[in-house]
């Protein structure tokens, strides 16, 4: 087996060109290979591509050598801890089931909407295995069809052949029940794979507090929040989106759940800012804008952070309830803690923070991978 030796200790799964050391001829790109410490001895495995900015994907540690039927096994235990320990199939039909190097298998990522499964390829490694994992994903999660997703940018990095695989079909939107919901979703269209699993449970929540208020939900996307809101008898509900295919999704998705939501499509900001003006305020505000920081110098997605924040929170009844979320993996959860409450203190109002959450269980975090914990909600009451 292909060899990669480490100049550093780090049990980290993203491992830099700086911190590797000598490499056996025989590893290509794509290769399964043995990680050795700075020692030389056995200290795991992982995918290897010289031509990646991380080129080396650690997802096991140890002295043995695995070989190509971890990743099945990987698949089944993945499968297991939705289906069997947290019972997902009893409350929705989409979930997320592999998320990457939580669950061993880097560069994967794949929902399942019913008796679809719908992947993001995010390396080579990932893109070159596909035969034997889309099978096995079906057999696991008792899919039929598959659809797979390629970023243009990352095909590029990595090295990947084709945006296209064939076994990845063309597939129409399709319908799915969360909690009580319809939802209408597009993986071959929407961002991502189609729909934001993560933020399930977060919706069921976030109705919970909907009722007999008015609600605003800003970067509202295909309109999770707003329905879960209009379902539970909330008094008006308005969202806003700048995308304007998904505006027309969560408008279909209103009128599936028989719901009036008053959805535009608009900047959020110079919406926000008009809205400032008008004097308007709701009862329930919700921020859930698209990943703003993309690296850990990233300053400029601080300040849209920050920016966005100042606006909701003025959009805010005295005394009323603020959500705001952020999907940014760079971002910890103190850091935007801080930026939330800068942006209040800044207005001389207070939060009263009553409940800190994430993504849902189907999205594992790794004790050796901070970053994993991407997902960050802050539930509070505005005082002042």
């Amino acid at each position: 087996m292909p060899t990669v030796r480490l100049k550093y200790f780090s049990y980290h799964p993203a491992i830099w060109p700086r911190m590797i050391g000598e490499v056996t001829r025989d590893a290509k790109p794509g290769s399964l290979v043995q990680v050795l410490d700075k020692e030389g001895k056995p200290f795991g495995s992982a995918f290897w591509n010289p031509k990646a900015g991380m080129p080396l994907r650690v997802f096991a540690h140890g002295n043995e050598a695995v070989d190509e039927s971890f990743f099945l096994g990987a698949i089944q235990r993945a499968a297991s801890l939705r289906r069997e320990v947290m019972k997902l199939d009893e409350t929705t039909e989409a979930y997320r089931a592999i998320h990457a190097d939580a669950d061993q298998m880097p560069g994967l990522v794949a929902d399942k909407f019913g008796n679809v499964m719908s992947l993001e390829i995010t390396n080579l490694a990932a893109f070159q295995r596909l035969d034997a994992w889309v099978p096995a994903l079906h057999e696991a999660f008792g899919t039929e069809k598959a659809h797979i997703r390629v970023d243009p940018d990352l095909a590029r990095i990595e090295g990947i052949p084709s945006l296209t695989h064939h076994l990845s079909e063309k597939l129409r939107p399709l319908k799915i029940r969360e909690h009580g919901a319809t939802f209408q979703i597009d993986p071959s269209g929407g961002h991502k794979t189609g729909f934001f699993c993560d933020q399930r449970d977060n919706r069921k929540k976030f109705g919970e507090l909907a009722a007999g208020r008015s609600v605003l939900d800003l970067c509202c996307y295909t309109g999770g929040f707003s329905v879960n809101a209009a379902l539970a008898g909330a008094e008006d509900v308005t969202a806003v989106d700048l995308d304007e295919n998904a505006i027309e999704v969560a408008k279909r998705n209103g009128n599936l759940n028989q719901k009036r939501i008053k959805f535009t499509h608009g900047d959020a900001f110079t919406w926000a800012r008009t809205m400032i003006e008008n004097g308007r305020k709701w009862d329930l505000v919700i921020a859930d804008p698209p990943k703003f920081i993309h690296g850990k110098e990233d300053q400029l997605g601080h300040n849209k952070y920050h920016d966005l924040n100042k606006l909701a929170l003025q959009l805010v009844k005295p005394g009323g309830l603020f959500v705001t979320c952020s999907c940014s993996g760079m971002l910890s959860p103190d850091e935007f803690e801080k930026i939330v409450v800068s942006a209040s203190h800044r207005q001389d109002r207070r939060l009263q923070i009553f409940d800190r959450t994430g993504a849902g269980p189907d999205h594992p975090t790794l004790s050796n991978y901070p970053e994993s914990r991407y997902l960050k909600l802050l539930w509070c009451r505005v005082i002042g």
